[in-house]
């Protein structure tokens, strides 16, 4: 049976999913309070982690182990990271690394990586293209590289994580969501909308946009949920 997690850093980026779901069951774990329903059919599971790595892990580890969800979506905002893309416009990963991780953590210790990237499941961002050549908005969908750390990104910073990684957007959970599906097996994406750019940074825009921005995630999110549905469940 096909069971979604979706994750969110911040309350407001989980706000926009909560009306959709349906025979809700609120319980806590581990400080956090999670929802459980169903969205136009669909199991889900959702809560929102707060900032940071370990958060994120935290959240992700409980709805493998006590939820038992089967695959897990990133929901929510992003920085975005490169001068063609605009707020509003939205990333969806097709691979994650961290930027204030040395390369070696993982490649050398466990998980024993080949690389530093966390790939997304390949069933699901076919399904997310098929998602998204539905929705018409006045923004642009991507695909590529996310980079998560634990650093609000300063053009000395932004300079370097361009060089080494270039990376669409950063943000500073996707990528400990992502390792936490990898070594439990559990298929991820994410879908990050974009609240800040390299011309219009810091936390300012992302106060100001991040409502918007969690919306048009969300929408992108529930189309995903539906072509799931569909392909795992006829």
């Amino acid at each position: 049976m096909l069971k979604i997690g979706i994750i969110c850093a911040g309350d407001r980026e989980l706000a926009p999913f909560l009306p959709h779901i349906e025979n809700c069951i609120i319980s806590e774990k581990v400080m956090l309070k999670i929802y459980e329903g169903t969205i136009n059919g669909i199991n889900v599971v959702t809560l929102f982690c707060g900032v940071c790595k370990v958060n994120a892990a935290i959240a992700t580890q409980i709805l493998i182990d006590c939820y038992n969800v089967n695959s897990i979506i990133n929901a929510g905002t992003c920085g975005g990271m490169v001068n063609e893309l605009d707020i509003f416009d939205t990333v969806i990963s097709t691979e994650v690394a961290y930027h204030d991780v040395h390369d070696v953590i993982l490649t050398e210790f466990h998980p024993w990586m080949e690389t530093v990237y966390f790939s997304a499941d390949k069933r699901m961002l076919k399904l997310s293209k098929q998602a998204v050549a539905n929705i018409s908005n006045d923004y642009k969908i991507v695909y590529g590289r996310m980079v998560t750390g634990e650093a609000f990104i300063t053009e000395v910073g932004r300079d370097e994580i361009n060089r080494k990684y270039a990376p669409l957007s950063v943000d500073m959970e996707t990528a400990s969501i992502a390792h936490v599906c990898y070594v439990n097996r559990i298929p991820f994406i994410a879908i990050r909308t974009i609240t800040d750019t390299p011309t219009h940074s810091g936390s300012d825009n992302f106060d100001i946009n991040c409502e918007k921005s969690s919306e048009i995630a969300k929408d992108i999110v529930l189309k995903l949920l539906d072509e799931m549905k569909f392909a795992y469940e006829g």
